[in-house]
């Protein structure tokens, strides 16, 4: 009897409050959480040396660590499943990349807005892990179905300049995510001297590759690894320090977030 009551401590121990999938009813009844975090990542190549759930790891890795932080500081953020399908439009010749058209996005938006909209919480953070990923619009309509939810979104890589903690950070598969999961799921990534260049090719049409006027690019044509920006300088220890840096900005915006008046958000 005492080594289970033991084993149930040990348990909650490891139980995190703050993530929905892994706490339960008899916390949830009673919590009164403020803000709810919803990973969105994809799943798609990244190299040859990377998984195809990376944005996925990284969307929720990025939630649970900056919600613990936020939690420390009476926070009470809640970290929803991850979205694990992403918009893919440009890949879908890339052997199961799998796609999500942004009107799926947006329906699977409004659900969760009715669900947090039913049980008071009216504060919402799209945590996102994938550049083909944009949800700017999607909260401008969101708004006038669920005008009582504060929407937003934020792109984890984003967050700070990755310029002082990478050589070349890159734009996909490239030294900042590979050190990122080099740190947080070092058993997936193969050796790097397996990976590709990350060699891609850009626009001819000059205000495209400027990016003043912008199109969705075909990957196969863009890249032969499928990966855009070379990742052979990673190492587990880049990827935890701007993973650290990055996550402890996130939690600073959900603690004021948390704090926040949604009647009265502007000076």
């Amino acid at each position: 009897m005492q080594q289970k009551f033991l084993i149930l401590k040990i348990m909650e121990k490891q139980i995190k409050p703050y993530v929905l999938a892994d706490t339960n009813w008899k916390h949830v009844k009673d919590e009164e959480f403020s803000v709810a975090i919803l990973p969105w990542g994809a799943t798609e190549a990244h190299n040859y040396h990377l998984p195809y759930a990376t944005d996925n790891i990284l969307a929720e890795e990025a939630a649970i660590r900056s919600a613990g932080k936020a939690w420390e500081q009476q926070a009470k953020a809640v970290v929803l499943p991850c979205i694990p399908f992403g918009v893919n439009t440009g890949q879908m010749d890339v052997k199961l990349c799998m796609n999500f058209n942004p009107s799926t996005q947006y329906a699977i938006l409004k659900d969760v807005a009715q669900v947090l909209q039913k049980h008071g919480i009216n504060k919402l953070v799209i945590l996102n892990a994938h550049g083909g990923n944009n949800f700017k619009q999607m909260i401008r309509e969101l708004s006038l179905e669920y005008p009582k939810l504060f929407a937003c979104s934020v792109n984890w890589w984003q967050t700070t300049d990755a310029k002082p903690y990478f050589k070349e950070p890159g734009d996909h598969a490239g030294e900042l995510e590979t050190a990122a999961i080099m740190h947080l799921r070092p058993q997936l990534v193969l050796p790097l001297e397996e990976a590709g260049t990350g060699k891609a090719k850009e626009f001819k049409i000059t205000a495209l590759r400027e990016g003043w006027a912008s199109a969705q690019r075909e990957w196969t044509q863009v890249t032969k690894d499928t990966g855009v920006g070379n990742p052979k300088a990673a190492t587990a220890e880049k990827g935890e320090v701007f993973f650290e840096k990055s996550t402890d900005l996130i939690a600073e915006f959900l603690q004021e977030l948390h704090e926040a008046d949604l009647k009265d958000m502007y000076h």
